[in-house]
């Protein structure tokens, strides 16, 4: 039994849960808590799920009208609505696939039926799926059937995967899913899925607020895939098409500082820190991603030989533009970088060509912060130091000297 409780308050998916768990004590709840969790996305239909609960005590209508919408996706879970403490006005009518109880307090036998019920209607609706002619198209991605998820829409491509929109049944969620090229024969040193792989392995361990969720890793017709959370409020680089108040842009550099501060912890480098790597939660917060792999794109260079360069020159490093060792300070200038684009509005150097960019951020000072933003000067040339010995020995530090900014008048 795999059940989704939606609930404003706690006592209530507690209630619920206690129940469930009393009676199948395998069954796995998940819960949704209203009002401070993220809202569930429009295109969610429950896939991984047996029933979802809705609970809570009158006003029932906002309840009612999440019931209804639910009910609007042909394929969601059974949902059983549960109105606690009055009459049930405001409560939505009954019917198949919405069973509705009201009471002053949870009826324990009613509540069991119920999901029950509803738990035999997934099974033989997920067996309907099954049998329609587009069953397999739903999982597939590509020339990948990947089988636990259902495929939205392609988000995107690059050199490396392609990226699509997709609802997990394991995640219970709407994920992104990123598809592998194909996974190469042992014996190839493909260092491109090297790097995929790390990134899914270093994620997976870090549970850190401003780094992405890694949900789900397999392998499926010879294609590697990694579920990942997914951010509907876009990212950084679109962002930054407004205007970001200095304190606010103080507050992003400090998220990102922990993020880096974390995975510098675990010995690893993100090597190409950017707005687009940059992602905005509902909630304001950001989160990184796509740390510990090097992407060619359009402003990617590469050296021949032993050393390579990865990364946006916009974003690189002095020592990074010229494949030079690169540690954990090329990281913080990179975020430097971010930071004097979050203040001003405009990169610190530009130039025609990639290697103009690259000399740039070698040979030339980068231009002065708008009049008015002069207290955050000290900190961006510590940021933007050419030699990695001026700048920040780590994120902590640096996370130090933004703490004591805040507190400036």
């Amino acid at each position: 039994m795999r059940l989704l409780v939606i609930a404003a308050r706690d006592e209530h998916r507690l209630l619920v849960r206690k129940h469930v768990e009393v009676e199948w004590p395998e069954a796995v709840v998940a819960e949704h808590a209203l009002g401070v969790d993220p809202p569930l996305d429009p295109l969610f239909e429950a896939n991984g799920f047996d029933a979802v609960v809705l609970i809570g005590a009158e006003p029932l209508e906002p309840l009612a009208r999440l019931a209804e919408q639910f009910r609007e996706r042909a394929d969601f879970a059974p949902i059983v609505f549960i109105g606690l403490g009055g009459e049930g006005r405001g409560a939505p009518a009954a019917r198949r696939g919405l069973e509705v109880l009201i009471g002053a307090r949870i009826d324990r036998t009613a509540l069991l039926d119920a999901l029950s019920r509803g738990a035999r209607d997934r099974r033989a609706a997920v067996a309907a799926q099954r049998a329609r002619p587009d069953a397999e198209q739903r999982q597939r991605f590509g020339s990948a059937l990947i089988r636990g998820h259902r495929c939205i829409r392609q988000l995107g491509s690059g050199g490396m995967c392609t990226i699509y929109l997709a609802e997990s049944e394991r995640a219970g969620r709407i994920v992104v899913l990123k598809v592998f090229s194909q996974v190469p024969d042992v014996s190839d040193r493909h260092v491109g899925f090297d790097r995929f792989i790390q990134e899914y392995e270093i994620v997976a361990r870090l549970k850190h607020q401003n780094i992405v969720s890694i949900f789900d890793l397999g392998v499926a017709d010879d294609h590697a895939y990694i579920a990942m959370e997914h951010f509907p409020a876009g990212d950084l680089r679109e962002r930054l098409k407004e205007p970001i108040a200095p304190r606010a842009a103080l507050d992003f550099l400090d998220q990102i500082a922990s993020a880096l501060e974390a995975i510098h912890s675990v010995g690893v480098l993100h090597r190409d820190l950017k707005p687009a790597n940059i992602m905005l939660r509902e909630d304001g917060s950001l989160c990184l991603i796509d740390f510990g792999l090097a992407k060619a794109n359009e402003f990617a260079a590469e050296l021949t030989g032993a050393r390579e360069i990865f990364g946006t020159p916009y974003y690189m490093s002095p020592e990074q533009g010229h494949a030079e060792p690169v540690d954990e300070r090329s990281d913080l200038y990179s975020l430097g970088v971010i930071f004097y684009e979050m203040l001003s509005g405009k990169k610190p150097f530009r130039g025609a060509t990639a290697m103009e960019v690259i000399y740039k951020h070698k040979r030339v000072a980068p231009p002065p912060l708008p009049a008015g933003l002069e207290r955050y000067e000290p900190l961006l040339a510590r940021l933007l130091a050419k030699a990695p010995a001026d700048r920040f020995a780590d994120a902590q530090a640096l996370r130090a000297a933004i703490a004591v900014l805040r507190e400036e008048p």
